[in-house]
């Protein structure tokens, strides 16, 4: 297997994680990295991108994502703007290690700068309104 492919399949596990983790503690994003998760495991491993797919936990991210191509603005304003709320709150009274307020507000950067620039803004049509 190709260097390239190994680096893309650790990576991706990394973000799976990292987003699966984010299910649960308030305030760390879950779309952006579930769908860099996608995008390293089908450029990596057919095999591991099916698999995610069809997981209960996260698949339904990745389809709901590819059937609109891309994300609403309004749903990337809204997922930022929750995000940043209970990373606000988390960071103020359930965090108190500086350094880990620090790698989550830097998570949080992270999955904004994900879900602005990078992830597609899906156009809204006549029938979804």
């Amino acid at each position: 297997m190709p260097l390239i492919k190994v680096l893309f399949i650790v990576l991706g596990t990394i973000s799976l994680i990292v987003g699966i983790i984010g299910i649960v503690v308030p305030g760390l994003p879950t779309t952006p990295f579930i769908l860099l998760t996608a995008l390293l495991y089908i450029k990596s491993s057919k095999k591991l991108y099916q698999k995610l797919i069809g997981n209960k936990l996260v698949g339904f991210y990745i389809v709901e994502y590819q059937k609109k191509k891309g994300m609403t603005m309004r749903t990337k304003l809204t997922s930022i703007g929750i995000m940043w709320v209970m990373i606000a709150l988390s960071c103020t009274f359930f965090i108190t290690p500086y350094s880990i307020k620090i790698i989550v507000l830097v998570v949080g950067i992270i999955g904004t700068f994900i879900m602005g620039f990078i992830v597609p803004t899906a156009s809204v049509s006549n029938k979804n309104k």
